[in-house]
């Protein structure tokens, strides 16, 4: 579990967190959502520990994060896998080398050992015969595979992913959230994922909170959006006429 703990964060005079107190919750899809400019991208920040709060803490199963020292910090850190929102590979690297990446950093295992886990992981994110490929000789879909076939390398607690979606058409975004589901309940990671795609929102939302000016402006899971009355959430999820048509279709039965 991650907690956030009365989390305020200020850029010179511009206060982007406004106490925001959360839970995270493991086995679970935890998402972030709101608008462009609601402090989606800053908390995720934040939590991974990429950002100090100018105020709050940051909980890792009741671990005050920003309480520790560096080496502790990097303790922590080997538990977390992280998923970029353009996958972030390495172009002069194999797919292969690129998810061997951390455990060459942060292990001591054999290169046998390395190359199982390897082989391991994309077997688990459907990926066959592409050990030898480069990131630009594959799919945007495949390169976004690759991404969390390394972040799960060093079989992390902690997964969180800024924008899995971006740039994938619909059906490979479904795919990406349904095995990103698949592998946290599997591993009963805390997952947190940081989008604004609706197909994410009611098909893996766990556990949702909506970002709004730097507050939590409502908070459920993908059940309770349709039947919710909030205005902001409203506003942000059914500004189009066809989801708009949706919800007064369920509303009705």
């Amino acid at each position: 579990m991650i907690r956030a703990e009365n989390i305020f964060k200020s850029f010179e005079d511009q206060e982007v967190l406004k106490g925001i107190t959360t839970q995270f919750y493991p086995g679970k899809t935890n998402l972030i959502i709101g608008r462009s400019g609601a402090g989606k991208t800053v908390l995720l920040k934040l939590l991974v520990g990429l950002l100090s709060p100018t105020t709050g803490k940051v909980f890792y199963d009741d671990i005050d994060f920003f309480g520790l020292n560096k080496r502790q910090k990097r303790t922590i850190r080997m538990e977390v896998g992280m998923l970029f929102q353009a996958s972030a590979l390495f172009d002069s690297m194999t797919v292969e080398e690129n998810i061997r990446f951390p455990l060459d950093m942060f292990t001591n295992m054999t290169r046998k050992e390395k190359l199982d886990r390897v082989n391991y992981c994309l077997e688990r994110v459907n990926l066959h015969e592409v050990n030898d490929r480069y990131p630009s000789e594959v799919s945007g879909g495949m390169q976004k595979r690759v991404g969390i076939a390394r972040a799960i390398v060093l079989k992390p607690k902690y997964l969180f992913c800024d924008e899995p979606n971006s740039g994938l058409d619909p059906k490979t975004a479904i795919l990406i959230d349904e095995l990103i589901r698949s592998i946290t309940i599997e591993n009963n990671m805390t997952t947190v994922v940081n989008t604004h795609d609706m197909n994410s929102v009611m098909g893996i939302g766990d556990n949702i909170i909506l970002l709004y000016n730097g507050e939590i402006a409502w908070r459920g899971n993908r059940d309770e959006v349709m039947e919710s009355n909030n205005e902001v959430l409203q506003n942000f999820i059914f500004a189009s006429p066809f989801l708009q048509q949706l919800r007064d279709l369920a509303l009705e039965k």
